[in-house]
């Protein structure tokens, strides 16, 4: 470890971020990260713990001990070898997971953990401006092809994985451009699209093959689902042409809100919403784009998409914006002596509620209502838990003025188009059934159909993609080859 007695000297350094009015005219990144000398600050808290719980604690096993080290020591490009042996797009981590690592840090027990996703950031950005992150094509081709379906974070690093192992892969994409819910979930101004561009031809430069504007499969009629899909491909065709193939489409999916008043023209799900935003900020013409200037929003869902449908209503320039959480609010500070060192129940404020917005804790939405078939408000109630059920309180009805809903409750599961294309049998929730078993792992009922991400664990964190990604990769490269040198 670097510095023996740095958790007891030093003071945890938190990113900066630009200040609101000038953040919210514009969709760039804002956030300010850490500079070499704050980031060897960051690092020297770290206690080489003998058991870090943080390894564990990060769903791609990052060696976070190793490479905090190593910043300590200046040594920057040993630290980026370290990173990148464990995760393909730390530029993706460092920038939108939400850092279960930090929550298992043993400092975190009763100080504030060390700063381990900053440090991820600062390691990547400073890779990229050394030019030390480069394209490893393999040296040898093993004759194998392989399909992945779906260029989200789980298909981009099965891809590269596959590709650096030898074998020929590409890469379809039902969309316009590569990166699903990276693309075209996630607000530029929390991850700018040229991170994603930079890995895109990273991965042709290691020989991927990339199509984009294809679907697999069929789209059902009337979806609701992002897509801009020019051609279509069988799974027949890709059972002839590939030795194998890999599922990493998204959980699609959205949660929807059955209650009254749900056919009313002004009530949409996020994923109608966030997508085309990104579109216009990659310089594409939208007709009829989906907006919320001068609107009175209400967005139903607290998690991150809720968060990330306030900043950009708030970048439209609504009138006002209000969250809804259906369950009560959690308390300001974690129990740490209970929940450590696992991710912990506790009031989450983002960077875009700081923005501007109204958040409203233990609410239920009862009816939509409106005239002439336009949304006007929403009718709710408060609600409480009893006896391990959810009930109305008596007399908290309301009701609140609205012109555009936006619902982001989450995603159930897959398109199951995809799915029963290919005949994969699923599981109680919908997702694509396969177990992550080391012998056979990650492959489904249909022979040399293997699946990995959300569509196989179900709505899930980026790392968590990137996780499955390399370790089917490492099934795919076992099943074709008999063995694998890819890493677990």
């Amino acid at each position: 470890m670097g510095k023996v007695s740095g958790f007891m000297e030093i003071e945890r350094i938190e990113e900066g971020y630009k200040p609101v009015p000038e953040r919210l005219k514009n969709y760039g990144e804002f956030v300010i990260g850490l500079n070499d000398a704050q980031s060897r600050q960051q690092a020297a808290r770290c206690m080489d713990c003998g058991t870090p719980f943080c390894n564990n604690g990060c769903p791609v096993n990052n060696i976070i001990p190793d490479f905090n080290d190593l910043v300590y020591q200046g040594d920057w490009q040993n630290a980026i070898d370290v990173l990148h042996s464990t995760n393909n797009f730390p530029e993706f981590t460092g920038r939108i997971c939400p850092a279960p690592c930090e929550a298992a840090c043993t400092l975190n027990v009763n100080q504030l953990p060390v700063g381990i996703k900053s440090i991820e950031h600062a390691i990547i950005d400073h890779a990229w401006a050394q030019g030390w992150v480069k394209p490893t094509p393999a040296a040898i081709k093993t004759g194998k092809t392989v399909a992945v379906v779906g260029s989200g974070p789980a298909g981009m690093a099965a891809a590269q994985q596959l590709a650096r192992a030898g074998h020929t892969v590409t890469l379809f994409e039902k969309n316009d451009r590569v990166g699903g819910l990276l693309r075209y979930g996630i607000p530029d101004f929390k991850l700018e699209k040229s991170h994603i561009d930079r890995r895109v031809e990273q991965l042709k430069a290691e020989g991927v093959t990339i199509r984009t504007g294809v679907l697999v499969g069929a789209m059902p009629k009337g979806s609701k689902v992002t897509n801009w899909a020019k051609e279509t491909v069988s799974p027949e065709q890709l059972h002839k042409d590939f030795d194998a193939v890999l599922l990493t489409g998204g959980a699609e999916q959205s949660r929807d809100l059955p209650v009254p008043g749900r056919d009313l023209d002004g009530i949409h799900f996020a994923m109608e919403f966030l997508p085309q935003q990104n579109k216009v900020n990659a310089g594409d013409k939208l007709k009829n784009q989906l907006r919320a200037d001068g609107k009175h929003v209400i967005v139903i869902g607290g998690g991150d998409t809720g968060s990330d449908c306030v900043g950009t209503s708030n970048r439209h320039g609504a009138t006002s914006v209000t969250q809804f959480e259906v369950m009560p609010q959690p308390p300001v500070e974690e129990n740490r002596p209970l929940t450590w060192p696992y991710w912990p129940l506790k009031l989450r404020t983002s960077s875009s509620h700081d923005e501007g917005c109204v958040r409203e804790f233990a609410i239920s939405t009862k009816e939509f209502i409106g005239e002439k078939g336009k949304l006007t408000g929403l009718k709710t109630v408060q609600i409480e838990f009893k006896d391990g059920k959810m009930v109305e309180v008596a007399g908290t009805e309301k009701t609140y003025k609205a012109d555009l809903v936006l619902l982001a409750m989450g995603f159930v599961n897959p398109v199951a188009t995809v799915l029963e294309a290919f005949g994969v049998e699923k599981d109680g929730r919908g997702n694509a059934k396969a177990s992550t078993e080391f012998m056979g792992g990650y492959l489904t009922n249909v022979p040399r159909v293997f699946v990995a991400g959300d569509m196989r664990r179900g709505q899930s964190l980026v790392v968590w993609a990137i996780r499955e990604g390399r370790q089917a990769a490492r099934a795919v490269d076992e099943f074709l080859m008999g063995l694998s040198d890819l890493p677990r």
